[in-house]
């Protein structure tokens, strides 16, 4: 069995609908109500909410987008690149992993609507990563991207977008 089948199983992880696989670890048990929330949400929401979230190689986390800012946690593996489509229409490469010459960062931030994705950046590696949400995770607040909208909207980045979407 590799490493990455053997976390999967160590952490009970499941195919994901973006691609990959996870498990939600944490779900605050307090709850913010929906009078509270930004608009959009409907109902209420955890505090905050965690998961590992594990990709191999030759896979990716389609493009998609969130009501709640996501921390991603550089947990062990290969380089995890993050790519973000932020609201200029920039496309932003973020590299998490623990290699800081190569300037490899140990956790990020994704805000609130932005789109975003990831693949694995070392062939043959694979990826863990946590990923936090505050207000938590729901999939009501969950989208994924649509590529003939994302070509449309962002034609310059069509390589990366072709790549992270279906």
């Amino acid at each position: 069995m590799d490493e990455a089948s053997l976390w999967i199983e160590r952490l009970g992880l499941v195919p994901h609908r973006e691609g990959g696989f996870y498990r939600e670890a944490y779900r605050s048990a307090d709850l913010i109500s929906p009078a509270c929330l930004p608009p959009g949400f409907t109902g209420s929401r955890a505090l905050a909410t965690s998961i590992y979230y594990l990709l191999r190689a030759g896979q990716v986390s389609l493009f998609h987008r969130l009501r709640s800012d996501e921390i991603w946690h550089f947990q062990l593996g290969g380089r995890l690149t993050l790519a973000v489509i932020r609201p200029t229409g920039v496309l932003e490469e973020i590299n998490l992993g623990a290699n800081f010459p190569a300037r490899e960062v140990l956790q990020a931030v994704v805000p609130a609507g932005q789109w975003f994705g990831a693949w694995v950046a070392e062939p043959g590696a694979f990826s863990l990563a946590g990923c936090t949400l505050s207000p938590g995770f729901d999939f009501d607040d969950f989208e994924v991207a649509a590529r003939d909208d994302l070509l449309l909207r962002y034609p310059r980045h069509r390589p990366t977008i072709l790549r992270l979407t279906r």
